[in-house]
């Protein structure tokens, strides 16, 4: 299972048929879980906790710039406008997808408690 944000859909026409289609750009999106320590004490989380709270306000401030999630791209999908209504989910940009690979097909479908 991955989960995977729509970057981008392109509307574009077939160049062997001539049937209108999509192009549809899917990333992974990893949101960066921090470094956890491990094996350190409590001085080192209470330190890691201060440093966040300090990146933050000069974020706030302007002083630094916001870190985004991380992208990766994933899939890149050339489709006709049959073949995407075949997919039964109507992607959205900027919308979170879960995805899962079984017995060679792909499966779409909207993740529970995102939003």
């Amino acid at each position: 299972m991955v989960l995977v944000k729509v970057q981008r859909i392109t509307s574009y026409t077939d160049p062997e048929t001539m049937r209108p289609g999509k192009i549809i750009e899917l990333v992974e999106v990893r949101r960066g879980g921090g470094f956890q320590p491990a094996g350190f004490g409590e001085e080192s989380l209470m330190v890691q906790r201060m440093l966040q709270t300090a990146m933050l306000q000069l974020q706030s401030m302007g002083l630094m710039p916001v870190t985004r999630e991380n992208i990766f791209p994933k899939i890149i999908l050339y489709i006709t406008e049959q073949e995407y209504d075949m997919l039964n989910v109507k992607l959205e940009v900027n919308e979170v997808y879960e995805i899962t690979f079984n017995n060679g097909s792909i499966n779409f479908k909207r993740p529970e408690g995102i939003g």
